[in-house]
């Protein structure tokens, strides 16, 4: 397990870069993308899906991961997309179990899609002391799948 692409992970999101952001850029780039094209291609993810608070930015950044690395890229490559949709599956159940959730709102206990619950993630300071986490974990579980 490589615990320096999870290092690379959060040290990203602390870097002003989304949630979605972390977690694709640092394993897109070992996969062939480079960083200014991953960080572009999941901008709209974070924040639960452009802020919408739905599901969870680390989340999609690492579903986008698990695509790069195994996804179906040929019409005849049924297995590829199977091994995707497995590996995904895997981590939604590994995630869901350490969080309860893949959902931004219902991990946070706020909606940083409105005015109140953007205001109750910054006054009690949720981006270090929650999404860092799920970063960290996301990138974890990415770590132990791949």
């Amino acid at each position: 397990m490589d615990t320096k692409r999870v290092n690379q992970s959060v040290a990203c999101f602390k870097n002003d870069f989304n949630c979605s952001q972390a977690v694709f850029s640092t394993y897109a780039e070992h996969l062939g993308m480079d960083k200014q094209t991953a960080l572009k291609v999941s901008c709209a993810f974070g924040g639960g899906m452009a802020r919408m608070a739905e599901t969870c930015g680390a989340v999609t950044g690492t579903l986008m991961v698990i695509g790069l690395k195994h996804g179906k890229a040929r019409p005849d490559n049924d297995a590829a997309k199977q091994k995707t949709y497995a590996l995904a599956r895997e981590f939604v159940e590994r995630f869901k179990a350490k969080h309860g959730t893949i959902v931004c709102r219902e991990l946070l206990g706020c909606d940083i899609g409105t005015e109140e619950g953007k205001r109750v993630f910054d006054e009690n300071q949720y981006e270090e002391k929650r999404c860092a986490k799920f970063v960290a974990d996301a990138a974890m579980i990415l770590e132990e799948i791949l």
